[in-house]
């Protein structure tokens, strides 16, 4: 089985790599993006079968590793 976390700043915390981004875009001619957010997608593979717990052991995973819950927010989607 697999899992798929999401990870993006929270809403108010200043994103430098997605500001670079969308001045870069403007700069290429992509006219009209007024902000980007960047944020990362980890995949795991995982043993068994057992989906809920899998996703309880996975949002335990990003609360003490993956995720800095500080300044973070994730979701957990199990495939």
């Amino acid at each position: 089985m697999k899992a798929r976390v999401h990870i993006m700043l929270k809403d108010g915390v200043l994103d430098p790599q997605g500001e670079a981004v969308r001045h870069a875009l403007g700069t290429l001619g992509f006219e009209g993006v007024t902000g980007v957010r960047q944020g990362k997608v980890i995949e795991l593979d995982l043993a068994g079968d057992d989906k809920a717990g899998a996703e309880a052991q996975v949002r335990a995973m990003c609360e003490k590793l993956l995720a800095n819950t500080v300044i973070e927010k994730f979701t957990v989607e199990v495939i």
